[in-house]
């Protein structure tokens, strides 16, 4: 018996790390020229929408007063999204406004990763009490466990951050509802975020987005007035709202990264917490600062997840010799997930830099195309580096035998991470 149930176990990780599909081939193309912007839409299933207003917002001091500012303005539907809800004062504050929307008449929908959720049961209850529909995306249940590879499906979870008020305005990112996402992020244990508030037709595509994982946890199918207004112009910028959901065998947000990568020409900054590029990605990343990109990478000095950190700096190396320049961020825990491009693209989103978020998780990601914005992302990034530590060669390969151990035992479960 314990012999099949190890072996029952050993099929079950196997088959739960998946991958996403190879890609040997990438025609040349440069990002902005006109054949760019049809190929991306190809391959990420996502329309380039015009005539919007996105505004950046950092850390917890930008982003939670905005949100709840917008919150408790909301007259006719909220809908909210998020991978993470754990304890403390935001929790509280954010619980406590949906509630007081759902007792004004305002429909409010609520669906929380069962693994990434980990508050008091007060917490949903506030919200429950008053009304508002909470649901757990993709909790495992009996049946699961009954039968194991049902868990499998428990592996692929919902990393998404989604908040749409009355169908108008959006907010999405790489933000938690934690203490930790409070502050300025210059400071220890307040982690550095950057996020975004979107006004308006491309809030169409966000909502949808909710749409579709609210249909799959609950049943319920959204729409009318309420959750999908007319749009009107509210800015000059075209956006795209990319989302992959590989459990359908769709890696989108791997396709943008990596065709945005292949057409760089001038620059690339990357900001993730989770640094782990598969080979294609760390080649096509090579290939871009071989014909004279210039890479920057930066990274967290602090993390949550040590044995990530040991995986991610294993890939240190080539991407040094190659002219890769990485940094380490030192005040704080770097949690923002940001990509510039050739001072004309940008992506701001939930998508880390792995496995995980490539071929494991549901994801989403703004992208940018304008100029002005991404001027302002590389601003913003150009400020961190200050904050940074700049990682050389020779203090990479001059690390101690422990620390090159534990990179060793990452290796076999990256693509798990």
């Amino acid at each position: 018996m314990i012999k099949h149930a190890g072996w029952l176990l050993g099929v079950f990780l196997f088959s739960s790390c998946a991958k996403v599909l190879p890609v040997y081939k990438i025609p040349e193309m440069t990002l902005g020229e006109p054949s760019f912007f049809p190929t991306i839409e190809a391959h990420t299933d996502a329309p380039i929408v015009g005539e919007n207003r996105i505004d950046i917002l950092l850390n917890g001091d930008e982003t939670f007063p905005a949100m709840l500012r917008d919150i408790k303005l909301a007259k006719r539907s909220i809908t909210f999204a998020q991978y993470l809800y754990e304890d403390g004062p935001i929790a509280y504050e954010l619980a406590k406004a949906f509630a007081e929307r759902c007792r004004a008449g305002v429909i409010v929908n609520v669906l929380l990763d069962s693994h990434g959720t980990n508050t008091p049961a007060e917490i949903p209850e506030i919200m429950r009490d008053a009304g508002c529909q909470v649901e757990l995306f993709r909790r495992v249940e009996a049946p699961q466990v009954i039968f194991i590879w049902k868990l499998l499906r428990y592996n692929y979870r919902n990393h998404r951050r989604i908040l749409v008020i009355d169908g108008r305005i959006g907010f999405t990112g790489g933000y938690g509802i934690s203490d930790a996402w409070t502050g300025d992020g210059r400071t220890a244990n307040h982690w550095r975020e950057t996020n975004a508030r979107i006004e308006g037709p491309l809030v169409k595509n966000l909502q949808a987005a909710f749409a579709e994982s609210w249909l799959e946890a609950t049943g319920a199918l959204l729409g009318g007035d309420d959750y999908f207004p007319r749009l009107e112009s509210r800015g000059k910028i075209s956006a795209q709202i990319v989302k992959s959901s590989p459990i359908g065998g769709s890696f989108q947000n791997y396709m943008l990264f990596l065709i945005s990568i292949a057409s760089a020409r001038k620059s690339i900054s990357i900001t993730n917490p989770y640094f782990i590029p598969d080979d294609r990605m760390v080649n096509a990343l090579l290939e871009a600062a071989a014909r004279g990109v210039r890479v920057t990478v930066l990274v967290p000095d602090k993390i949550d997840h040590k044995i990530v950190y040991r995986a991610s700096r294993s890939n240190f190396g080539k991407l040094l010799l190659g002219g890769i320049q990485i940094f380490e961020y030192q005040p704080a825990l770097m949690h923002a997930k940001t990509m510039v491009v050739d001072g004309i693209w940008a992506t701001i989103g939930s998508t880390n830099f792995d496995n995980r978020s490539f071929a494991l998780n549901e994801e989403l990601n703004l992208t940018v195309y304008d100029s002005g914005f991404a001027h302002r992302l590389d601003e913003i990034f150009a400020e961190d580096i200050k904050h940074a530590k700049n990682i050389t060669y020779q203090e990479w390969d001059s690390r101690g035998f422990k620390e090159k151990f534990f990179e060793l035992f990452s290796f076999p479960i990256r693509e798990w991470l």
